[in-house]
């Protein structure tokens, strides 16, 4: 199914890199004028050029700097009717007693309050206007136990986040749902494997599909969920994992029947 976005503003956080990035070309592929909002300006300034977009510096912990990017926004390409949240952070695979504070408000602050403040400025933007979409990146590790006691419990709040938001500003016409990534080959994924805190086979062994995710899968399930095409869908959490939800319960069984 072709989508198509004719010349409407897209907004993606995180942009510059990984799913991001990803999404930002999809986007732009399919017709929107993309704006690249990252803390990494240098970075957002080369995806911006590679679409013909516009590159935007963000924070987005900080409330200021999250208004400040919804002004330059509104003066310069008007109003976003398209939303895509995926600027996050990782965590090291630490127990509590060595799980810092700092780190874990850290990741909260950008995962799950970067969600939030981003959904507030740009949704409530759109809620005047009139309707658009907006699709949060959250996880599988939102949906279930992991060794990663802050980003597991943001991923969750960005799940919850976006079914209230969903039904906040579903009567004014914007539509909110979220996509939740298995292991997807980003440059975040590719350090977790150098510092050996991922295993290669292990993630390809427990999904279903035996593979990881590409970056673009995951920006085109968030492109047809922005899309007019998904115009009767809010509220969902979309997993594109490869399986991984289906096939880690097999391996209490001996895992997954492979030959």
């Amino acid at each position: 199914m072709q989508v198509d976005f004719g010349g409407r503003v897209a907004v993606v956080t995180g942009g510059a890199s990984g799913i991001g990035e990803a999404c930002a070309r999809v986007l732009a592929e399919a017709g929107a004028r993309v704006v690249v909002a990252d803390r990494n300006a240098d970075a957002a300034r080369a995806v911006a050029a590679g679409v013909g977009g516009l590159a935007l510096p963000l924070d987005v912990g900080d409330e200021a700097s999250v208004d400040a990017a919804l002004a330059a926004v509104q003066a310069q390409c008007g109003t976003a009717t398209v939303l895509v949240n995926s600027a996050g952070v990782l965590q090291r695979t630490l127990p509590p007693e060595e799980l810092t504070l700092r780190e874990w408000d850290f990741v909260a602050r950008v995962d799950l309050r970067g969600t939030y403040l981003c959904c507030a400025r740009f949704g409530a933007a759109m809620a005047r206007a009139g309707g658009g979409a907006i699709v949060n990146i959250a996880s599988v590790a939102g949906m279930g136990s992991g060794p990663l006691h802050a980003y597991g419990p943001a991923k969750a709040g960005v799940i919850n986040l976006t079914e209230c938001l969903a039904a906040e500003w579903g009567p004014k016409g914007v539509r909110v749902n979220a996509v939740s990534p298995g292991f997807t080959h980003t440059p975040a994924l590719e350090k977790g494997i150098t510092t050996h805190t991922l295993a290669p086979d292990d993630m390809t062994a427990n999904c279903a599909l035996g593979r990881l995710v590409q970056a673009r899968e995951i920006a085109h399930a968030v492109a047809f969920l922005a899309s007019a095409q998904a115009g009767a869908i809010t509220g969902v959490n979309l997993p594109v994992d490869a399986g991984y939800l289906v096939a880690v319960p097999w391996a209490s069984y001996g895992g997954l029947r492979r030959g």
